[in-house]
């Protein structure tokens, strides 16, 4: 069986071909840019070249295809948007309008000058995937797709895209309290979780079992089949991603608690003051949210106050000699693929007739089964 996996970051997406075939050390992988990353270099041609702008295609993640599409715009240039990819830097189109891109149908868009430079937004690209892989000689087939994104969702019109963020994390707990719960059959995603929803439908053609799962619970199931983590009573473990820091007081799955900031926005002391705060339950909401983060959120009490802290993530080097005492957490001994090793765990506990297969080859019989 072969499962494609892809954890979509901020800066890198991270890829790995999981096949039974083969030991999960030689699984293919690959580290490559993220999609947003990819995009803002597409619109930084455009404005070097200087060139109008034409964006189709879907909502996608922000940040750096944003700050590319501004810079765009102050050298002077014009931009055109179709209304989905224009809901990539903000759901309100009217913002988006007021930034200087003009808001365009699909029908105009493709009537826009020739000399304008065309960028299709999307999060999930499988051509590009299959021709990269197939320049190595590796089989493109798959019988599965596992995919993750951090999805803020679509806010109401003057609420707080942090706090509408955060709620969903609440949500989603509150109704089943396990690192799990964030798994989602495609049709299972909630409506106001546009990012997520265009992905899958990039992947819909497919036609092959698909789950999506935050990237932050996948990160952390990730770093759970480390077998330095897994032994532990309780977890705390901090997943410092390019632009988004959650962590989560653990016992195997079930959370006791758990906070999100944006990594950019948050100092290695203040890392480390939420963190012993929060398993001391003593960190506020407002400590988190005022500091330009998401939230603070307790769903239980934990029995151990200090357990161990384990860190994955692109930014953990953040807490390089932190008085946390981090563990760096490698699952099957590589940390940049700890979402995707997650997503494996997710697709094999939503699609059971893999489920066997799936948790033998991770290692995870004992905290699947809730032992």
């Amino acid at each position: 069986m072969r499962v494609l996996a892809i954890d979509m970051g901020t800066g890198t997406q991270d890829i790995l071909l999981f096949d039974s075939e083969q030991p999960l050390e030689n699984c293919v992988q690959m580290i490559m840019p993220s999609a947003t990353e990819i995009a803002a270099r597409r619109i930084a041609r455009a404005t070097r070249e200087g060139r109008p702008l034409v964006l189709t295609g879907t909502v996608m993640g922000g940040g750096p295809c944003h700050w590319a599409l501004e810079r765009h715009l102050e050298a002077g240039l014009p931009a055109y948007a179709t209304p989905e990819a224009a809901q990539t830097f903000d759901d309100d189109l009217s913002r988006v309008a007021a930034m200087g891109v003009t808001i365009v149908s699909e029908d105009e868009a493709r009537r826009i000058d020739g000399e304008a430079l065309r960028v299709r937004l999307q999060d999930l690209d499988l051509e590009a995937v299959r021709a990269a892989l197939s320049r190595f000689e590796v089989e493109t087939r798959f019988d599965g797709l596992a995919l993750a994104c951090l999805d803020h969702g679509a806010a109401p019109p003057g609420y707080s895209d942090r706090l509408f963020r955060f709620e969903h994390l609440r949500r989603v707990v509150e109704r089943r309290n396990d690192l799990r719960a964030f798994a989602f059959l495609p049709e299972e995603v909630p409506d106001y979780l546009t990012r997520a929803r265009a992905m899958l439908r990039c992947a819909a053609p497919e036609g092959v079992p698909t789950v999506f799962l935050d990237t932050g619970p996948a990160a952390a199931l990730g770093a759970l089949q480390d077998p330095l983590v897994a032994q532990q009573e309780e977890q705390f473990v901090i997943n410092l991603g390019n632009m988004h820091a959650l962590a989560f007081h653990l016992r195997g799955t079930h959370i006791y608690s758990l906070f999100e900031h944006h990594t950019g926005e948050v100092t290695a002391r203040q890392l480390e003051e939420f963190s012993e705060r929060l398993m001391e339950g003593a960190l506020r909401h407002e400590d988190v949210f005022d500091t330009k983060g998401h939230g603070v959120f307790y769903a239980d009490a934990p029995r151990v106050r200090r357990p161990l802290v384990a860190v994955t993530g692109p930014q953990r080097g953040k807490l390089r000699g932190s008085r946390l005492e981090p563990y760096f957490a490698v699952p099957h001994g590589d940390m940049m693929v700890s979402g995707c090793f997650g997503l494996l765990w997710a697709f094999a506990e939503r699609h059971p007739q893999h489920r066997e297969e799936l948790i033998s080859r991770l290692g995870v019989e004992r905290l699947a089964d809730g032992t």
